[in-house]
């Protein structure tokens, strides 16, 4: 029983570190902030955290994990690759209000690392490699393998340059102009029998 709380109260810290680190960015979040977020004194964050840096790689498998449950909820729910890479296109849209306030908690974390010479910088672009090699097996799935990965690059380029602008101008017309061309390419590119 002790256990199952343990993991549980842990499983918070998680929750409350991942949102404040997009929020607030990891360096601008304390020990203290997450510990108040989650009703812990310090000494009972402390059993379940010594470091810092052992809660931003846990809050990195969480995030991981995640990502792999909604990919593989896509793939579920859209038996086509062009639909399941049309989700993708739309997570701008549908991320859009905490997009349009922290930008995309991917591509900020893995950039504030890259800041602070983080030595766990990869394992935050692995959350950007999931997402490339998931890209590059549906266009594969569309007969486009040669191309595959530069595609999936292209895709997630987009998605990091309107999460940036969406951050940037808050411009919601912008988002969905640009979610339209996206499936618009996406359509051209997608051989007629898919």
């Amino acid at each position: 029983m002790a256990t199952m709380a343990g993991n549980t109260t842990r499983a918070q810290i998680v929750a409350a570190a991942d949102r404040l680190f997009y929020e607030r960015g990891f360096e601008h979040t304390s020990f203290t902030a997450i510990a108040e977020s989650v009703g812990l004194s310090r000494g009972n964050f402390y059993y379940h955290f010594k470091t810092k840096d052992e809660i931003l790689a846990a809050v990195i498998e969480s995030r991981v994990a995640a990502t792999r449950a909604m990919l593989r909820q896509w793939e579920d729910e859209a038996a086509a690759p062009a639909e399941r890479i049309r989700r993708f296109i739309r997570i701008v849209v549908t991320n859009r209000a905490d997009i349009r306030d922290f930008g995309c908690p991917v591509g900020t974390l893995t950039a504030e690392l890259a800041k602070l010479r983080h030595s766990s910088r990869p394992e935050a672009v692995a959350l950007f490699t999931l997402f490339r090699d998931w890209l590059g097996a549906q266009f594969t799935a569309l007969g486009l393998a040669a191309e595959a990965d530069a595609t999936a690059l292209h895709v997630l380029a987009f998605s990091q340059g309107v999460a940036a602008l969406d951050n940037a101008f808050g411009d919601r017309d912008f988002v969905d102009r640009e979610v339209e061309r996206m499936e618009a390419w996406l359509a051209a590119r997608v051989p007629e029998s898919a």
